[in-house]
């Protein structure tokens, strides 16, 4: 009974905690800083191309881009000094009474106006004031006609202005910001990503020149030279490119597997793809087939493209709030009538280009029936075996179901690698697969290899990629091996198996490394666990009368301890490609065969 009336009294405080003062009303700002996650996505530390401060950066960048698109500048500077960054745009420059208002109160802005900007790629009304609410120090000038106006903000909140004439400076916007180390712990920007993103802007805007630190990017050929400078030597034929006014699109084929697209919507790359990109893969498929007056499969006609696609809406839908797929229904047919004329025109003027894309699609269609029968025959020795996948421990919820989007595999080295890991895992989301040993070297092998190893066999059907990697079964691929030498050689062997089959996986940014501390440092009251040496020193000095234990394998990390690795604070680091250029050469280097090169590589570098 005393328990009893102890529990009502209890949930009784509990219910009196709820009323008038519990309820909160945040400024749009604040809701900003406190709910980061729904305007700009993760945070990070700057070592991932999607981390916040990228976000920061890409958001003021767009209100410039959409300058360019309305026909107004042709020029646009960054600069990263340390933690600040600066940029320059010579647009319009935003309507001086207006300025306060267009960089600190939700949902103002000319974007809603269809006959001021009708193709925006930037957060409609939103972008600048999360930039504006996330930042330490935030400056905005606008020149217009020989006059300027100036506000500076601290964390969203306006602290001064100033205003008067610029007779020497030329129209458009100058922001500097510098991200709230409140929110933004410990980062650092890597230059490459961000020279990437200019790249990027530069092909999707043929004749804009971009600054970023002195370093100039400027793209004469739009979509056509993004591709080259992604497939470069591998092609089999001279790109093929059309440009209008709403849609680009450039396309080839290598002696890769799969297919490689690099897709974008009003300068939003669509890393997932969507309508426009299935209607342009259509649009191929039915040109080429009129062109050569063949029913080719698509299959065999898509085996090792390489293609690159934008196209222009005044009203995008997408399917999720990161902008990562479109969803737009009603461009289908126009899109692949518009891609399906470019192709037949192509080929019709390059008779070389159509002589070696018959010649592949041929060698694509020979080769998937060689790859038929050695399915038939991996199928009928996996029935034997077990009716489902041995070393897999599944999950409840894969892509297309309704948390599907969080769901990941892990891909093991061994039973005792794995044991902690499935004790510890989230059952709905947390897919376990066990590779027995080291799996085999691929590099250089044709598709057919995979059915004749029982381990990648498996691998590829735990994935459910066997067919078309858009039947992928789990959000994040994630290898996840011990930080030895044999760790990193079988995620070696792992990595070479994915470029060399599937290399759209990586593309598109599925392929994941998991980082697990290597230390753990404690006393009698704290445990802190340590990614690196720095972080171990670091724990060190701090507490008094510490233990040290170096993690040999992740077999010796307990389930209570693994279960926070792979938990809310779970540490990736995504496989990324600057360039599938040199791919091939690369994987041959460190892959391939034993060469000179390589054996005088490793005496310079052994340790």
């Amino acid at each position: 009974m005393a328990k009893s009336t102890q529990a009502t009294q209890k949930s009784s405080k509990k219910n009196k905690e709820y009323d008038e003062s519990t309820i909160k009303t945040l400024s749009s700002l604040e809701h900003i800083r406190l709910r980061t996650g729904m305007y700009i996505g993760r945070l990070g530390d700057g070592s991932n191309v999607d981390d916040g401060i990228y976000i920061l950066l890409k958001e003021v960048i767009d209100n410039s881009i959409d300058e360019y698109i309305m026909g107004h500048g042709l020029r646009i500077i960054v600069q990263v000094d340390g933690d600040r960054v600066k940029i320059r745009d010579y647009g319009r420059g935003i309507p001086l009474g207006k300025v306060v208002e267009c960089v600190s109160v939700i949902n103002t802005g000319a974007k809603y106006n269809d006959e001021v900007f009708q193709f925006s790629v930037g957060l409609n009304g939103v972008g600048t004031k999360a930039v504006n609410a996330l930042s330490n120090h935030f400056r905005v000038v606008s020149f217009r006609d020989g006059k300027y106006y100036e506000a500076v903000f601290s964390k969203g909140k306006f602290l001064s202005e100033r205003k008067g004439n610029k007779k020497d400076e030329k129209n458009g916007t100058y922001v500097e910001f510098v991200p709230d180390p409140e929110i933004f712990d410990e980062f650092s920007y890597n230059f490459e990503f961000i020279e990437q993103r200019m790249w990027n802007y530069a092909c999707l805007n043929a004749g804009l020149t971009l600054w970023f630190n002195k370093k100039k990017f400027l793209s004469k050929n739009g979509l056509l030279d993004l591709l080259d400078g992604e497939i470069g030597d591998e092609t089999l034929y001279e790109i093929g490119h059309l440009k209008g006014d709403h849609l680009e699109f450039a396309f080839t084929h290598t002696n890769t597997y799969g297919e490689t697209y690099f897709s974008f919507v009003n300068g939003q790359y669509t890393s997932d793809g969507g309508t426009h990109l299935s209607a342009f893969r259509e649009g191929l498929l039915k040109g080429t087939n009129e062109y050569f007056k063949k029913n080719y499969s698509g299959v065999d006609v898509r085996e090792g493209v390489a293609g690159a696609i934008a196209v222009k809406l005044q009203n995008p839908v997408f399917e999720s709030q990161t902008k990562n797929k479109l969803g737009n229904s009603e461009i289908r047919s126009w899109i692949v009538g518009e891609v399906k004329s470019a192709v037949v025109d192509f080929l019709h003027k390059n008779r070389e280009a159509s002589k070696r894309l018959e010649q592949k699609i041929e060698s694509n269609e020979k080769l998937r029936k060689e790859l038929n029968a050695v399915k038939k025959e991996a199928r009928d020795a996996a029935k034997k075996v077990a009716l489902k996948i041995p070393n897999l421990k599944d999950c409840k919820y894969h892509l297309g179901d309704k948390h599907g989007d969080e769901s990941m595999i892990f891909i093991t080295e061994g039973q005792s690698a794995s044991g902690s890991m499935v004790s510890a895992r989230n059952v709905y989301t947390q897919a376990i697969f066990s590779l027995r040993g080291k799996p085999q070297n691929v590099f250089g092998k044709n598709k057919t290899a995979i059915y004749k190893n029982e381990e990648l066999f498996n691998l590829m059907m735990a994935l459910g990629i066997e067919n078309d990697v858009e039947s992928l079964r789990f959000g994040k691929i994630i290898i996840a091996t011990d930080a030895d030498h044999d760790g990193f050689h079988i995620r070696n062997l792992l990595l070479t198996f994915f470029l060399n089959y599937f290399e759209e996986l990586v593309v598109s940014g599925r392929l994941y490394i998991l980082e697990t501390p290597l230390y753990r440092v404690r006393n009698k009251k704290t445990t802190r666990y340590c990614y690196n040496p720095k972080e171990r020193d670091k724990a060190l000095e701090e507490l008094s009368a510490p233990e040290v234990t170096r993690f040999k394998g992740l077999g010796e990390i307990s389930p209570k301890e693994f279960g926070q690795f792979i938990g809310d604070d779970i540490r990736l680091i995504e496989v990324d490609m600057k360039s599938l250029k040199n791919l091939h050469e690369t994987l041959s280097f460190y892959m391939g065969k034993n060469t000179p090169e390589r054996r005088n590589y490793i005496m310079e570098n052994l340790i």
